[in-house]
């Protein structure tokens, strides 16, 4: 049991130390990627319990999110499988890294009370002509330059942004790319929303940039050098999971269909 004042990555420590053959954590993305990292050191195979807010790891794992008990299953019988992660300037996560107007409203003290009331209030804060900014500076896979954009989220493999249904599920984590979307400023020229994969970006700042990383708050220092991590950690995922996200399921089924 994680108490307030302990120190989550020591506990693991501890446990590997220990003689642990697996690890597995009940929480929220955050801390499901301090335990992942540890485990993906270790080359420990890692178990998902859904027990945070959002579960959007889960989710793209393909575990029943409302089934918490039946997720303790993976620690027997189950599936393992190979999946990435990513890092950026060495700091592991499973989801995503969103700089701009969202990793600004995380830092806030209300954020987790009044989601969109803050966000709300960054937004408007961002746009203001006196508003600081960061300075982000990269180039995309056009050879076009970003400069200052609203929001850049990077994740670990690309989210399906085509399909409505299933718009904040991947269907794959093990495709060994990072998914980069960008929403540019009004009259920034080129695109509004730029949307691409790559085993890595570079990512320039002017000064400390304000992140949001699975859902946590955490200042970067520049530059930003984000990296896939291939097949860098084992999950197990128990029988009666699904095992595939919402996206893969509905690209199969389309398959199916077709065939």
């Amino acid at each position: 049991m994680l108490g307030p004042t302990d120190d989550l990555a020591a506990l693991v420590a501890g446990a590997v130390e220990g003689g642990a053959d697996a690890l597995g954590m009940a929480g929220g993305d955050g801390s499901l990627a301090t335990v992942a990292a540890a485990a993906a050191a270790r080359d420990l195979p890692f178990v998902c319990l859904p027990a945070g807010t959002r579960n959007h790891f889960a989710l793209d794992l393909g575990i029943a999110r409302h089934d918490l008990v039946g997720a303790l299953d993976a620690f027997a019988a189950a599936v393992e499988r190979r999946i990435d992660m990513a890092e950026v300037n060495g700091h592991p996560f499973v989801n995503n890294v969103s700089l701009g107007i969202y990793g600004d409203a995380v830092r806030r003290s209300g954020y987790r009370n009044a989601k969109l009331r803050t966000m709300l209030d960054t937004i408007d804060e961002v746009l203001s002509t006196t508003a600081a900014t960061p300075g982000l500076r990269f180039i995309d896979e056009r050879a076009h330059e970003h400069a200052s954009p609203l929001v850049v989220l990077v994740s670990n493999n690309a989210y399906a942004l085509d399909r409505p249904l299933v718009r904040g599920s991947r269907p794959e984590l093990d495709a060994a790319r990072l998914g980069i979307v960008v929403v540019d400023r009004p009259g920034a020229g080129g695109r509004l929303v730029s949307a691409w994969c790559a085993p890595s970006v570079d990512i320039a700042a002017a000064a400390t940039v304000a992140a949001g990383l699975d859902g946590e708050a955490i200042e970067l220092q520049p530059p930003l050098r984000f990296r896939i991590r291939p097949a860098a950690l084992r999950v197990r995922i128990s029988h009666h999971h699904p095992g595939v996200s919402p996206a893969a399921l509905l690209t199969s089924q389309r398959e199916a269909t077709i065939v």
